[in-house]
């Protein structure tokens, strides 16, 4: 039997339900550091977008030339 054969891409990806919470039971205090950890993991992950986007024309430079 073969086993279907899974791209790097989709083996990487994480569920964005995790975003999704109930936050009807949230204090204030609660949301306003939820908002805090979701402003600094945007920041964490557009950091590594901009790497990611520079490896990625750094190769395409290379393979142009």
């Amino acid at each position: 039997m073969k086993e279907a054969m899974m791209d790097w891409d989709e083996a990487q990806r994480r569920p964005v339900e995790a975003f999704k919470q109930d936050l009807t039971a949230l204090s204030i205090d609660e949301l306003q550091a939820r908002i805090t950890a979701l402003e600094e993991e945007i920041v964490r992950v557009r950091t590594e977008l901009e790497v990611k986007r520079a490896h990625e024309q750094a190769a395409s430079a290379i393979f142009k030339s």
